[in-house]
């Protein structure tokens, strides 16, 4: 008999220049150990946003990237195009 699991690994981490991390989640369908099927959930995240159930490595990533100054900017960057 065959066995089919399911993973999900983080495969991707990216952060944009106004501070904003982007990561891809996959999932992949295992038959006896062999991937047959895989599909991709992607996710962003804003500076200073809430991390709750956010995968701890992203949530390090976050941490990181999240300086005082990132958060200041893009908080304004997002008050001026508010403006117009």
């Amino acid at each position: 008999m065959s066995t089919l699991t399911e993973t999900k690994v983080i495969e991707q981490i990216t952060v944009t220049e106004n501070g904003i991390v982007l990561y891809r989640e996959a999932t992949r369908i295992l038959k006896d150990g062999e991937q047959i099927a895989q599909t991709y959930h992607r996710t962003s995240l804003t500076p200073a946003q809430d991390l709750t159930g956010v995968p701890s490595n992203v949530v390090a990533i976050c941490n990181t990237a999240w300086t005082d100054e990132v958060i200041v900017a893009y908080q304004a960057q997002v008050a001026a195009q508010q403006i117009t």
